[in-house]
């Protein structure tokens, strides 16, 4: 019978789908694919909030780096971020390789682009040292994730406009408050999914 122990360090991705049933690159190759679904599907998906309208997208970026770990995790947000770049209709607004470049008319959101590769991977990180277990360490994990992504944001504008702008009033305080329910959501989420996921392995 299998317990909680068989899988101490594992991610859950790994859990749910072990590596051995499947050729290992076709497996990767499937997560990651499914993976960017999911985030171009979250990139449109809008929720009322205040102060401003919330996309689940960052939701998705740190849900999907703790739920990979951190190698498949990266490359999931790399894949991501090609095919935005090749012109795939996958962001919330704009696409291709404009997007990415330093230029006050195209490339505002590219930092907060980079940034999702950045805490993809931290997160998966530390997901696979078991902080996704339980409420009060995911709820760090994704701290950490959102201050990756808004560190890189911020940087990004601050170069693009001057730090004599109100660089924070436009990419940082309209988003903390929805950001901040989506941290609460995941941190309940991912402890519940390792639940479901013991009770099917032990079943």
């Amino acid at each position: 019978m299998a317990t909680s122990t068989t899988f101490p360090q594992q991610t859950l991705a790994g859990a749910l789908w072990p590596a051995d049933t499947l050729s290992k690159p076709l497996r990767l190759a499937v997560l990651a694919l499914a993976g960017t679904a999911l985030l171009a599907l979250s990139a449109r998906v809008q929720v009322p909030f205040y102060p401003v309208p919330i996309t689940m997208q960052t939701f998705a970026v740190l849900a999907i780096g703790m739920a990979y770990g951190w190698r498949l995790g990266g490359a999931t947000l790399l894949l991501y971020l090609a095919e935005g770049a090749a012109g795939l209709p996958v962001f919330a607004k704009g696409g291709g390789i404009a997007t990415f470049l330093l230029d006050p008319a195209t490339g505002t959101t590219a930092g907060y682009l980079y940034g999702f590769v950045v805490a993809a991977a931290l997160v998966g990180w530390l997901a696979e040292r078991g902080w996704d277990r339980n409420v009060a360490t995911t709820a760090l994990a994704m701290l950490i994730g959102n201050v990756a992504i808004y560190l890189s944001g911020l940087l990004w504008l601050g170069a693009l406009f001057g730090w004599d702008k109100p660089i924070l009033a436009w990419g940082l305080y309209p988003f903390l408050i929805g950001d901040a329910f989506k941290l609460a959501l995941a941190a309940a989420a991912m402890p519940l999914a390792w639940r479901a996921v013991r009770r099917w392995r032990d079943a």
